[in-house]
């Protein structure tokens, strides 16, 4: 369900930001919107607590962001307010950012290792992730595990490669346990 809405609300902002040839805009400032939200989780406990009525709510989203904001970001979070969608605005945000991103082809990868790459080693992953994917340009996230052994996993999206020795060494026991002797 969160899922759902998060691109119902997102890609409504997507083809408003489009239509409004505004997109470059709204992407950055809905970016930065999102920076400020992650440092100030007290604005979200406002903003859902059910005890503050409706319109309070609206006059703090116009106070907040009126004339900080273009008008389209303002009339959105009216919206997401009125609609009681407030809960899921990091997931909202979030699929719009990544979907502007794709829209412009830039790829989103995290790469987990167990142990720290070198530049050039990066360089070689990002360069193979651009050879064998659409996208023009990647935006590399690298994340250290130790518990992988050796090898690595990538993650673009909802598609994970896995060649992590953990899991090489996971299916060879479940092969060995489904062996019967």
């Amino acid at each position: 369900m969160a899922k759902l809405i998060s691109k119902t609300y997102g890609d409504a902002l997507l083809e408003l930001a489009v239509e409004e040839d505004k997109l470059d805009t709204i992407a950055s400032q809905i970016g930065t919107i999102k920076d400020i939200l992650d440092a100030n989780p007290e604005f979200g406990v406002l903003m859902n607590n059910p005890r503050i009525d409706l319109d309070e709510k609206l006059k703090v989203v116009k106070e907040v962001f009126e004339g900080r904001a273009e008008e389209e970001i303002v009339g959105f979070f009216n919206m997401i307010v009125a609609k009681g969608r407030y809960s899921q605005i990091d997931e909202i945000l979030c699929y719009f950012l990544n979907e502007v991103k794709a829209l412009k082809g830039v790829g989103v990868a995290y790469v987990t290792t167990p142990v720290s790459l070198s530049d050039v080693q990066k360089k070689e992953v990002e360069a193979k992730l651009l050879k064998t994917t659409k996208f023009r340009s990647m935006e590399m996230n690298y994340i250290i595990d130790e518990s992988l052994i050796g090898g690595m996993q990538i993650r673009i999206g909802d598609r994970v490669v896995d060649s992590s020795v953990r899991t090489k060494i996971n299916k060879m026991q479940q092969q060995l346990m489904g062996i019967r002797l």
